[in-house]
Parts: structure tokens; C-alpha cells; sequence
């Protein structure tokens, strides 16, 4: 395989991506603004610097994407606690939503609209799949499952003479919101 097919093939694969994640609510949505959304699920708490160094379009674009965005609910904003003129922003939870529902959705239907062979389309779902194991890396193995192991019971109770204090868990799913994007901050 050359350059030139792969291009071509990486650019099939696209619009089929596309059009597996794309429904009513995304379709308005313009290229630019997938990929914003994309940049922003992919990296939570960015601002628009951020997003233009890793899509490279141009900061007046980014502005403006995500100025749309944050209109239609997808994008929520915060102050930079480092850095109260910065606005850093993440993907909403109804965009959240959207992604999920989407991404959950099966290749193979639309493989068999694209291909006119059900044979064909079952090989072309399975290649995807190999494809898939050598050239993406292997997704977090999952948390186990239930509570973790006690200690050993030796080391329950404070040593004798020690105080007991009750020590709180300090943590986030990282779905807190800040402060609502009326309350400014720069892009």
C-alpha cells in the first residue's frame, strides 16, 4: 500500500466514523466544531490555546466554535484556578451523553450499507478489528470490581496512645462545574 491509498483509506474510514457517531443533534454541528468537541472530550480543561496548538486552526476559529458550542449546551466553561483570565473548558454532560450513545452504537449495520456483500461486510468488520488491536493502544484495564481488600487486622486500630480522627476521601468524578460562563474569563 502507498501513501496514497492509505490517505484515501484513512479518509473512507472518516466518513464512515462519521457517520457512525453523527445523529440529529450532530449533524448541525460543522467539521470544525467536531473536531473542538473531539480535542475537549479527549482533553478536559483546556482552553482555546490549548485546543488551536493540537487541531492548528486558527485561534479566531477556535473562538468561534466554541462561543456556538457553549450556546447550544455542549461546552462548559470555568475559570483557570491558576489563572482567573483564562477560561478552561470540557464537554458538557448532555455532549457526554450524546458521545456515549453513539460510540456504543455497533460497525457492522453500516459496514453492510457500505458493502454490498454480507460476506464482505463481515470480513471488512473483522480486519477493522485487527486493524483496531495493531495500530490503536490497548484501552485502561478496568478498576476491579467491589470494595478494596481489608488491611490485615493488625492494622485496624491506631496504635495504643494514638489519637483516632476520622480522615475524609477528598475526590471528583471529574463532572464538577464551575462557575456558569456568564461569570466571563477569557478564551
Amino acid at each position: 500500500m502507498d501513501g496514497v491509498r492509505l490517505l484515501r483509506l484513512g479518509k473512507r474510514l472518516t466518513e464512515l466514523g462519521r457517520a457512525m457517531v453523527t445523529d440529529h443533534a450532530s449533524e448541525t454541528l460543522t467539521p470544525g466544531e467536531v473536531a473542538v468537541v473531539s480535542d475537549v472530550y479527549q482533553h478536559p480543561g483546556s482552553s482555546v490555546q490549548d485546543i488551536r496548538v493540537r487541531t492548528g486552526f486558527a485561534q479566531s476559529h477556535v473562538s468561534t466554535s466554541v462561543a456556538r458550542l457553549r450556546e447550544r449546551g455542549l461546552l462548559d466553561a470555568a475559570p483557570d484556578p491558576a489563572d482567573g483570565r483564562r477560561t478552561l473548558l470540557s464537554v458538557s454532560a448532555l455532549a457526554r451523553g450524546y458521545v456515549r450513545a453513539r460510540a456504543a452504537r455497533p460497525a457492522e449495520p453500516l459496514l453492510a450499507r457500505a458493502l454490498p456483500d454480507p460476506a464482505q461486510a463481515r470480513r471488512a468488520a473483522e480486519l477493522l478489528d485487527e486493524l483496531c488491536a495493531l495500530l490503536l493502544p490497548a484501552p485502561a484495564a478496568p478498576a476491579p470490581a467491589g470494595p478494596p481488600a481489608p488491611p490485615p487486622p493488625d492494622t485496624w486500630a491506631p496504635a495504643r496512645g494514638a489519637s483516632s480522627a476520622t480522615v475524609g476521601e477528598h475526590g471528583t468524578d471529574g463532572d464538577a462545574q464551575g462557575p456558569s460562563p456568564a461569570q466571563g474569563g477569557r478564551e
